[in-house]
């Protein structure tokens, strides 16, 4: 590689103990919230007159697109708040210098004491008048693949910045970058992992069970809840209406368990499993949580006219392999065993007995929990060798 082919607006112009720091000291630290405070706090330390400064980060979230980093002067730390999907249709957005850093935009540089009010582009400058701010400049974060975040930087010193701080601040941007997406991909990682097989499973895998066969033998209550007549609903209703009806559902199942400590491994059609291996007597408040928002969701349903839902829970405790399954190349991280089986198995009886959700009698034993749950009977169970024991809500025994 030849001089000239290197980007010479990659380097910086000068040395600067904060630059080192940020490029040789901040590795062992894992949130970049807690980076761009110390950046903050060394810059202030230096001499730079900063008032506040803001990072603006663009993330995969299934819930937020991005998330707002404010720092002030004097504060202890950090405020983040997070933005929701909708906050780009807005003018506080569209008409912003974050919006069109996105769009392309090097830098902005608002030196407000020296300009007119009625002459300022963005809505924004107004409010940074009023907390005194003189000066103002915005830059991108590049991050890989051309993505685009926004960091600003704000002081209220009469005059505004010195050319020297500006000089200073834009050599930090390339660092800043760097080490800004490592720590977002970083996020990332763990928030896909967290999203697609839960953050127990998400954990194992970012520490290092990635290979085909690896895994564990835990003990842990078994829950395995499927919806009734999905076929019937999939092949009549638009396919619009079905994804609709199954995020509802999956809302329902989903909240109560994961309030109690529970770990769902995977969605399957219209079904779900989850595993309680912390706390098993967790898993009938869970249970119970789920009849409770199944009950709420079909007096919606009815309400406007739709039929109500039915469901089927089984519910088992025993030892499971929990970790990789699949193929060379496609892995899945689940749980199997006897004790999985035996969870579906009830799940299927459910059916049969008219009951919402079946417990097993090891679950029962385990949890002694049978003041709370009623025997139904004992039932044969398809590949189980001896008729099981079988426990349900005295409510539903008594039907």
């Amino acid at each position: 590689m030849t001089h000239e082919s290197i980007d010479a607006t990659l380097w910086p112009a000068r040395r600067d103990p904060t630059l080192d720091w940020l490029v040789n000291e901040t590795t062992g630290e894992r949130f970049l919230d807690r980076v761009f405070l110390e950046l903050c706090r060394r810059l202030e330390a230096a001499g730079l007159p900063l008032l506040r400064a803001v990072m603006i980060l663009q993330i995969d979230n299934p819930q937020w697109a991005g998330v707002r980093v404010l720092w002030r002067r004097g504060a202890a730390d950090v405020e983040a708040r997070m933005a929701g999907f909708d906050a780009r249709l807005g003018p506080s957005y569209l008409v912003s210098p974050t919006h069109d850093i996105h769009e392309g935009a090097p830098e902005i540089r608002a030196r407000l004491w020296a300009t007119d009010p009625a002459d300022d582009p963005y809505p924004l400058y107004a409010d940074l008048r009023d907390e005194g701010v003189t000066d103002y400049v915005a830059w991108p974060l590049r991050f890989t693949l051309g993505r685009r975040n926004v960091v600003t930087f704000a002081t209220d010193r009469p005059g505004g910045f010195a050319e020297a701080d500006v000089a200073l601040l834009a050599d930090l941007m390339p660092a800043l970058a760097l080490v800004a997406d490592v720590r977002v991909k970083n996020r990332l990682a763990r928030t896909l992992l967290d999203t697609y097989v839960g953050p127990h499973a998400g954990e194992a895998i970012l520490n290092g069970a990635t290979r085909r066969g690896s895994g564990f033998t835990v003990e842990a209550a078994i829950v395995v809840v499927d919806l009734r007549g999905f076929t019937a609903i999939s092949d009549l209703w638009p396919r619009d209406d079905v994804i609709a009806l199954l995020n509802d559902y999956f809302d329902a199942l989903s909240e109560p368990i994961e309030a109690h400590g529970g770990e769902i491994l995977k969605f399957m059609g219209d079904g779900l499993l989850a595993i309680f291996p912390d706390d098993a007597q967790a898993a009938i408040a869970a249970v119970a949580g789920i009849r409770a928002a199944m009950a709420d969701l079909n007096v919606r349903r009815i309400a406007e006219g739709r039929e109500p839902l039915g469901y089927g829970v089984g519910v088992n405790y025993g030892d499971v392999m929990y970790g990789n399954i699949g193929s060379r190349k496609r892995l899945d991280f689940t749980v199997i065993g006897p004790a999985v089986n035996i969870a579906s198995r009830l799940e299927t009886l459910t059916k049969e007995v008219g009951a919402t959700a079946l417990f097993s009698a090891a679950f029962v034993e385990h949890t002694r929990c049978g003041a709370s749950l009623r025997r139904l009977g004992s039932f044969p169970l398809r590949g189980v060798g001896q008729p099981l024991d079988v426990y349900t809500f005295a409510e539903d025994a008594a039907r």
